[in-house]
Formats: structure tokens, C-alpha cells, sequence
């Protein structure tokens, strides 16, 4: 009975123990079953983010390589149709295209939906690293986009800081200002005035900042100069900027005029330039005044070569005349000389054959000889 009464006094103490012991096992159970449920929500979502924001994606194979290899670029959310550029640069190419291995660049154009896939050989870049795998478009409206890649092998080296005091940013669209003249149709050098509004995001101020001004042709890199801005940019304010953009002679079709300072790029404004038709008139014309000019001095030297010859045949004629004339009057003269000697002398005479120049004295015929007619027989 004491037994019984004691069992029955513990019996509510135990179970609440139970009943705890019961509870941790069922906590377990419910938060395996709402973390898959929450994982698989959160990787849909974040490709759609990207193309949501408007701007181009880069995905690349494989984040290192080395020299010789090759990766995969894949993209999404770019222009359809549009031709881009791939290249492996260094130091996240903070200085522009030169810092990229351009000699080992490859091109692709994306497609109906703005995707493209372009294998990519590795090659190490004349910058060391960090590197990127840049990709831009090459004409139209300016994209580019950059991923992260490492060179395996390729000296690593901490990114140049800025040397100058202010920290210089666009805060306006540019605008290529100027137009062509007369002589531009006819192959002078295009020139234009690049004007941008730039602001100075630095805590100091920028006193004659040196910029770099760069011009490009289709997939070629730019040729840089370096342009100085006489006046100081105050730290927090902005100011516009004009710097003078020339073209080589005869340059025509897209041409892409960067603005660089500090080492990195600024902005980039597309620059169409019209062919200059004034050269092909003027060789057009060439070709059609050469051959008429040679033929015309050709005539001119043979009409001043054909009267020489009529003169000379004149010449020739004439004195042909005088020699005839002067064996004729010759002959003229002897006839009458004979004429005149054979006048005294009687019929039968020599004197009758006055006509007779070519006969000499000495082969004339005799005088003694009868010039007289016989008498035919029976004659009286």
C-alpha cells in the first residue's frame, strides 16, 4: 500500500518530462522541411534580377586558366545582332585597351535574343593581375561588361593608385561639336570639339588635368594623345571641358573617340564620318584630262611636224623645176645659136638642122655631101 501511495504521488511529476522530451524531437523535423523549400526560391530569382536591371551578363567556364588554354564565354541581355569584342585584360583595365592582350581578342555577334558563346584562348596580358575578361560592343550604342578571371601563372601586382589630386567623373552625355567644311569633301582632316561636363568626386582640387584623348576604327585600338585643360576643377564642383579631336586625311566611316584620365576610361562617343567624294571627282577627272592632254600635245607636235615635209617637198619641187628649166633654156639657147650660124648658108645647108641641138660641129654632117633628091628614071 505505501508502494502504491508513493507511485501515485510521482506519477503527475513525470509527465510534463515526457512531454518534453517529445518536443525537441518534432523541432528537428519541421526545419529540414522548410530550408529546401526556401533554397530552391532563392536561385530562380537571381538570374531574372540581372536581366531585370537592364544590363549585359558575362558568365564565364572556368575563374582561372593558363597560358595556352582556352574558356567559354557565354552572355545574356545584350543588343540582338550587335558585334562584341572579347579580351583578357590586366589590372581590371583601369587603363583602357592597352592593358588587354588584343593580339589574342576574339569577336562573336549575338543573337535574335541578345545571347551569344564564344570560346576565348588564354593569354596573358601585357598588365599583371587582377585580370577581367572584358567584353564591349563595337558599334552602336556603347556595353560593355566585365568577369572576373585569373591567369594562372601571370605576376599578380596591387592596382596603381590615382596620382592626381581629384577624382574626375562625367556627369553629362558628351557632344562632338563642329562640322566639315570644302576642303574635309575633298580629304582634309575631319575635325571636331569634344565637349563633357565633368565633376570633381575627389576631397581635392584637379589643377590642369591632363587627359587622353583616343581615337578608333572598327575592332582596332585607339590612338591616344594627351591634351592638357588650363583651369582648376574645385573638389564637389563641376565644370565643361572642350578638347579638340582630328582625324587623319582621307579617314571616313565609324570612328569611336574615347576620353581617358587618371587611367581609366571616361566615356566613349561614336563619331560617323561621312567619304569624301571631292577625291574621287578629282581622280575621276584626272583620268579623263591626262589622256586628253596627251592627245592634244601628241597633234600638236605632228601639225608642227607636217609642214616641214611639205617644204622639204616644195624644195624638192622647185628645184626639180630650175633644173628642168635650166636644161631647157640650154637647149633653147643651142637651138638658136645653131639657128643663127646655119642662117647664112644655103639650102642642103647645115644650117637646116639648126633644130638638131644635140649634134656638134665635129659630128655634124658634111657639108660636100648632096642633099639633092635623085631623079627617079625615065626623068628628065
Amino acid at each position: 500500500m505505501a508502494a502504491l501511495a508513493l507511485c501515485a504521488a510521482l506519477a503527475p511529476g513525470l509527465w510534463p518530462a515526457a512531454g518534453a522530451q517529445v518536443a525537441p524531437r518534432a523541432v528537428p523535423h519541421a526545419v529540414p522541411r522548410a530550408v529546401p523549400h526556401a533554397a530552391p526560391r532563392a536561385v530562380p530569382h537571381a538570374a531574372p534580377r540581372a536581366a531585370a536591371d537592364g544590363k549585359p551578363v558575362v558568365q564565364l567556364s572556368a575563374k582561372e586558366a593558363g597560358k595556352g588554354g582556352s574558356l567559354t564565354v557565354t552572355g545574356r541581355g545584350w543588343r540582338p545582332k550587335a558585334l562584341l569584342t572579347l579580351l583578357i585584360c590586366g589590372q581590371n583595365m583601369i587603363g583602357g585597351s592597352n592593358s588587354c592582350a588584343n593580339g589574342d581578342g576574339r569577336a562573336t555577334t549575338t543573337d535574335a535574343h541578345g545571347a551569344f558563346r564564344r570560346k576565348l584562348p588564354v593569354a596573358e596580358p601585357p598588365k599583371p593581375c587582377p585580370c577581367v575578361v572584358h567584353v564591349a560592343t563595337v558599334t552602336g550604342a556603347a556595353a560593355a561588361a566585365d568577369a572576373p578571371f585569373t591567369v594562372a601563372g601571370h605576376p599578380v601586382a596591387p592596382l596603381p593608385r590615382e596620382a592626381t589630386g581629384g577624382r574626375l567623373a562625367v556627369l553629362a552625355q558628351p557632344r562632338l561639336a563642329g562640322s566639315s567644311g570644302l576642303l574635309t569633301w575633298f580629304g582634309a582632316p575631319a575635325q571636331r570639339e569634344l565637349t563633357v561636363t565633368v565633376g570633381n568626386l575627389g576631397p581635392a582640387p584637379a589643377r590642369d588635368p591632363v587627359f587622353r584623348v583616343g581615337t578608333s576604327h572598327g575592332v582596332f585600338a585607339p590612338k591616344w594623345e594627351e591634351q592638357q585643360w588650363r583651369g582648376t576643377i574645385p573638389a564637389g564642383k563641376k565644370a565643361r571641358i572642350r578638347l579638340p579631336v582630328e582625324l587623319p586625311a582621307g579617314a571616313h566611316g565609324d570612328y569611336l573617340v574615347s576620353l581617358a584620365y587618371g587611367g581609366r576610361t571616361l566615356v566613349e562617343q561614336p563619331w560617323g564620318v561621312g567619304r569624301p567624294w571631292g577625291v574621287t571627282l578629282f581622280w575621276v577627272l584626272l583620268c579623263v584630262v591626262i589622256p586628253t592632254a596627251v592627245f592634244r600635245i601628241g597633234m600638236a607636235l605632228v601639225d608642227r611636224v607636217r609642214p616641214h615635209r611639205r617644204d622639204r617637198s616644195r624644195r624638192r619641187s622647185t628645184g626639180r623645176g630650175h633644173a628642168a628649166g635650166r636644161l631647157h633654156g640650154t637647149r633653147t639657147r643651142t637651138k638658136d645659136r645653131t639657128a643663127h650660124d646655119g642662117s647664112t648658108d644655103g639650102p642642103g645647108t647645115p644650117g637646116d638642122s639648126g633644130g638638131l641641138p644635140w649634134f656638134t660641129p665635129d659630128t655634124a654632117p658634111s657639108t660636100t655631101t648632096s642633099t639633092e633628091r635623085p631623079t627617079s628614071k625615065g626623068s628628065a
